[in-house]
């Protein structure tokens, strides 16, 4: 009870929200904007309520004139079966709810064209949030399924460029197929203003990332994934081969024969604490 308490505590309403709400008013539509609100609102739950679970840190959950989101306080370090069930479980909400709804309709506890408004608004938000674009939650399964075999910058970078293909082909779509559909323009504007900023950010994102790797609570990553580097690589160069979900001991390279192994801690430190940027991977050999 306590945490569920503490989740409503986090809940917070964009103030354009309360100018659409006023709209809905005007042109009677508050019904169907509560509806949605009501439906967005559980999926977001679902977000905050599984990373709850996992203990994770969670900033906020906002509601949006166009949507929700659960922001999560955490950089990439978690294991990437929790990262999975904590995106799923958003989507995973519409299915009980068109089931419960189902249940009303049978039994005549709530209307049929009621039902048929709640059921195409759930097969809508599920729809559309599994669509491979980042913020969404299909965006994020595409980087967690990338992250398997990549590093956490390469994973990141080629997930957003998929979406700034996928959101392209979608917008060339709609432009064919519905031009005048306000609504659906605003999403998609939403959405380019969010891959924007997170192209420019995935610098201090990737930095974050390792940040919270060396200072942060440290997950139990039982993956060992060893790296091979030269002995000339740069640190730098050696950190951005770091994955989400693994722990990278570093075997040290020259010639074709092995020099030395440092543990990832060693390079974080080097990196963080003694401010070693230029650093050739050699230099903390002798130093460690």
């Amino acid at each position: 009870m306590n945490r569920v308490l503490y989740l409503f505590r986090l809940i917070t309403i964009h103030p354009l929200l309360w100018i659409v709400i006023g709209l809905s008013i005007v042109t009677a539509h508050f019904l169907e904007l509560c509806l949605l609100l009501g439906i967005i609102f559980i999926h977001e739950m679902g977000h905050a309520a599984a990373a709850s679970f996992f203990s994770w840190r969670i900033k906020k959950i906002t509601l949006l004139p166009f949507g929700g989101v659960a922001e999560m306080d955490e950089h990439g370090n978690r294991p990437l079966r929790e990262e999975t069930i904590v995106v799923l479980a958003g989507p995973l909400q519409h299915v009980w709810m068109v089931a419960l709804a189902y249940g009303l309709v049978s039994v005549n506890l709530m209307p049929e064209d009621l039902f048929q408004l709640f059921l195409s608004y759930n097969l809508m938000i599920f729809m559309f949030n599994f669509f491979p674009v980042w913020p969404l939650d299909g965006g994020k399964l595409v980087f967690l399924l990338l992250s398997l075999k990549s590093s956490f910058p390469s994973a990141h970078r080629l997930t957003l460029i998929l979406s700034w293909v996928s959101l392209s082909i979608f917008s060339l779509v709609i432009a064919i197929a519905a031009p005048t559909h306000i609504n659906v323009w605003v999403i998609i504007g939403f959405l380019y203003f969010s891959l924007y900023h997170e192209w420019k950010q995935r610098r201090f994102i990737f930095m974050r990332f390792l940040l919270e790797r060396y200072y942060g609570k440290k997950s139990n990553l039982r993956t060992l994934k060893p790296i091979e580097a030269n002995e000339e690589e740069l640190l730098i160069h050696v950190l951005e081969k770091f994955q989400r979900g693994c722990k990278h001991p570093i075997i040290v390279e020259a010639d074709g024969k092995e020099k030395g192994i440092l543990d990832e801690n060693e390079l974080l430190h080097a990196y963080f604490t003694e401010k070693r940027l230029t650093d050739k991977i050699s230099d903390l050999l002798f130093s460690y």
